[in-house]
């Protein structure tokens, strides 16, 4: 029997389940050589949520990344995780565009194409793959594996056949959630070997402590490459680690012929970077084996974990749980994966904390229930779906059919500021936080959010600052965050005032900026504060998040259910309605503003 092929994922999915996808490049390349030299079948580096946190929170270009990162690993395939039609974003995009998107990334250094749709409506994988092949790079289709009443080996095997068809070079097993157990294991593996005639690799998360069990019983039914990662950011929501799995196999049939003493040096390497990252450590990273019943995987339950958080709520995390599987029955059974488990998990969120189901809707849920993403595997909730979307026609179709070539439309929009394709491609995989990365980086302004200092580091701020501050004859309650980097002309400073977080920007004059500065910082975000909500007509958000677009003016008259404001909260989009009828009399927000409940954000006087 061959050796086992082991497809590292340090560089992509290893921080993304672990540190919120914060490691930077600056972080990867000292270690490239020694990756370099270990001799995986591939390294997973990109795709995924890693374009997205390069974007909007690291002010990195993703593009100049990947083209680091092919010089650093000249002997090693790199590897990337494409959501089929949905690319790197949330929504599908016209094939054009996804044409456009593989032969850039392949143009920049990438070798494989890990291509998957959430829905595992394998229409929506064509053009990708198609355009994979035209660029003589591999393509890899991917089967999304969940369990539901309508989810079963046959079923996964006959998508298997499919992705063969279509002219795939391997399949792989995407274990998102860590649901496999070891015998299922066995018995798909040897279903999909038995039937397909194409190398298989499986992707297991450690969410639920059984991806090692699974990893050796499909390696002894025929699976040929397994996903792991680096001790060091092995684990819990992550994968088995690698040096693990290398000394389990050694001296058998199946030896992945590895030198574990290497992996181990850059083991050692990741162990040291993980602490610069400290702050980014979730509590909701561990084994947890509830997720055999409530099937969330982990990078969701970090992320809903925030979210809980921000509304001081993060005691309803078990409610939230519990109310995700009745989602996403209503919903017909979808995989947990981007971006269905934003989706499911975002409408969960707001299920129980408006303490009402389906008061209000995502415009995401909205668009899936009418067919807008695929076909879900199961019929969905007729009630909910009536209720969502009412008369509008459903879409039967493959979506991306109904979409226009929007490649021209794009370059006209962001115009000279995106000064090459690859430009182009950022702004239409994230328009607004992308058009903003491409000005603030003409403008030489990119500044990568702080990374705090060890509690322990010499000279270290003291975490964190809290106090009561009296201003106008109002107590407000204040928690200092975090702070930039001092020495700057100007610097940030994270607040969170009355459990509503904020960011402002303070000119710093000397040193002692985090007496002076930050009083000055309180002062300027509590003049902004807006009103809190008292009469019907007053206008507020479920959760917080940020204001996508304002459909009112004021002096406006509305009608009672109308929309007025899109919000936008876990990546999600939702449609806020006029709780009365009348006339616009005041709007507090502005498109990009940051809100939060028991805020108004738009105020309607009754006719």
């Amino acid at each position: 029997m061959p050796k086992i092929n082991i497809t590292d994922v340090i560089l992509r999915d290893a921080h993304q389940s672990l540190i919120a996808t914060r490691m930077r490049t600056e972080d990867m390349l000292p270690i490239c050589p020694k990756l370099d030299a270990i001799g995986y079948w591939s390294l997973e580096c990109w795709g995924g949520a890693t374009f997205d946190a390069c974007v909007r929170f690291l002010k990195e270009d993703p593009w100049e990344r990947l083209r680091k990162l092919r010089e650093a690993l000249p002997k090693t395939r790199l590897q990337m995780l494409l959501r089929g039609q949905n690319l790197l974003g949330y929504r599908h995009y016209s094939d054009d565009v996804v044409r456009a998107f593989v032969k850039r990334s392949a143009e920049n250094g990438m070798d494989v194409f890990r291509i998957f749709d959430a829905l595992n409506d394998l229409r929506n994988l064509k053009t990708a793959i198609e355009a994979t092949k035209a660029a003589g790079k591999h393509a890899q289709g991917t089967i999304c594996y969940t369990v539901s009443p309508v989810h079963d080996v046959p079923g996964f095997v006959r998508m298997g056949k499919e992705l063969a068809a279509m002219g795939c070079d391997s399949i792989a097993v995407k274990d998102m959630a860590g649901l496999l157990t070891p015998f299922v294991t066995a018995d798909l593996v040897k279903a999909l070997k038995d039937s397909v005639d194409l190398p298989l690799h499986l992707h297991s998360h450690a969410t639920s402590g059984l991806a090692d069990m699974c990893h050796l019983k499909a390696i002894e039914n025929g699976c040929d490459t397994i996903d792991t990662a680096i001790s060091s950011m092995a684990g819990g929501t992550s994968h088995p680690p690698t040096e693990s799995m290398v000394a389990a196999l050694r001296g058998t049939p199946y030896d992945t012929g590895l030198d574990l003493e290497a992996i181990q040096e850059v083991g050692m390497y990741f162990y040291q970077v993980r602490k610069k990252y400290h702050q980014f450590e979730s509590d909701y990273t561990g084994v947890d084996t509830r997720v055999q019943v409530n099937q969330v995987p982990g990078g969701m339950i970090s992320n809903l974990a925030n979210q809980l958080k921000e509304q001081n709520a993060l005691d309803r995390m078990s409610a939230v749980l519990e109310e995700i599987p009745c989602v996403r029955e209503d919903l017909g059974y979808p995989p947990l994966v981007t971006p269905t488990s934003q989706i499911v998990g975002t409408q969960a969120v707001l299920n129980v904390l408006t303490e009402k189901r389906y008061q209000t809707i995502t415009n995401e849920v909205k668009l899936y229930l009418q067919g807008r993403y695929g076909r879900a595997p199961a019929a969905v909730n007729p009630t909910l779906q009536q209720q969502a979307i009412g008369g509008e026609e459903l879409v039967e179709c493959r979506p991306a059919d109904l979409l226009k070539p929007e490649l021209k439309r794009l370059v006209d929009e962001i115009g000279a500021v995106a000064t090459s394709e690859e430009d182009t491609l950022t702004y239409a995989m994230f328009p607004e936080i992308g058009r903003a990365f491409l000005e603030h980086r003409a403008a030489g302004t990119l500044h990568p959010e702080p990374l705090e200092p060890p509690p322990s580091a010499a000279g270290a701020q003291a975490a964190p600052t809290e106090f009561n501050i009296a201003v106008h004859g109002e107590t407000y309650h204040v928690k200092v965050t975090g702070a930039g980097h001092k020495g700057l002309a100007e610097r940030h400073f994270y607040l969170d005032i009355d459990g509503i977080p904020e960011e402002v920007l303070v000119e710093t004059l000397d040193e002692v900026v985090l007496t002076g500065g930050a009083e000055g910082a309180v002062k300027k975000a509590i003049a902004g504060k807006r009103p809190k909500p008292t009469q019907p007509g007053h206008v507020t958000t479920s959760m917080p998040g940020n204001i996508v677009d304002v459909l009112v003016k004021e002096g406006e008259t509305v009608t009672a259910g109308q929309s007025v404001l899109v919000t936008e909260a876990m990546k999600m989009e939702t449609e806020i309605q006029a709780p009365i009828g009348g006339i616009v009399t005041g709007i507090f927000v502005s498109k990009g503003d940051a809100v939060n409940p028991d805020e108004v954000l738009l105020e309607i006087s009754g006719a």
